[in-house]
C-alpha cells in the first residue's frame, strides 16, 4: 500500500492508554504527509515526543473560539463528532512545552489557551484538536480551503523529494 497521506481521526479516551497507536504513528511520520484531528492530534503530539494531559474541564459542545496563530484569525470550532452528531468529549490536550524544536503550535483555544493545532513542515504533518466547521460563516474554519491545500502542497514536495537523486 502506498497512500498519498494518512489521516488519524478522532476516538474516545486517553491517548496515553493506546501506546501501540503512538508507535504506529511514529512509523508513518516522515514517510507520507500526515494529518490528525482530535485524538489523532493528541497521538501525533505524543509521537513527536510531546506529552498529553487530562484537562480540568475539557471542551464540550459547540462554538469554542480558536486562535489561528498563523494568520491571526479567530475560528469557531464545532467540538462535534460529524459522523454521529453527538457532542464531542475532548478531555485531553497536548502540552506545548513538551514538544520538540521544529514543531509549531498553530492554533490555541482562546478560552483556556490549550494547544489546538500543530504543524511540522520538515515531517510533512499538521493536526487540529477540534472539528473545523466547513464555512458556517463566510469562510470560518473551512478545512478544504485553509488546511487541505497546504497538505497537498506538502504531498507534491514529498513526491519531488522522493524522485531526487541520492
Amino acid at each position: 500500500m502506498k497512500p498519498d497521506g494518512v489521516l488519524f481521526s478522532n476516538g474516545p479516551g486517553d491517548p496515553a492508554a493506546v501506546p501501540y497507536a503512538v508507535e504506529t504513528v511514529k512509523e508513518i511520520i516522515g514517510k507520507v504527509p500526515v494529518f490528525g484531528i482530535c485524538m489523532g492530534h493528541q497521538l501525533l503530539g505524543q509521537a513527536l515526543g510531546g506529552k498529553t494531559f487530562k484537562m480540568k474541564f475539557g471542551h464540550h459542545g459547540g462554538n469554542h473560539p480558536v486562535g489561528n496563530l498563523r494568520n491571526g484569525r479567530v475560528e469557531i470550532s464545532a467540538q462535534v463528532c460529524v459522523l454521529s452528531y453527538l457532542a464531542k468529549n475532548h478531555n485531553y490536550a497536548v502540552d506545548p512545552a513538551s514538544l520538540p524544536a521544529g514543531v509549531e503550535v498553530t492554533h490555541i483555544n482562546l478560552n483556556d489557551k490549550s494547544c489546538a493545532g500543530l504543524a511540522c513542515a520538515e515531517l510533512n504533518l499538521m493536526s487540529l484538536q477540534y472539528h473545523p466547521e466547513s464555512s458556517p460563516g463566510p469562510h470560518d474554519s473551512d478545512p478544504g480551503r485553509l488546511y487541505i491545500p497546504k497538505k497537498l502542497d506538502l504531498k507534491e514536495k514529498m513526491k519531488e523529494n522522493s524522485r531526487a537523486p541520492v
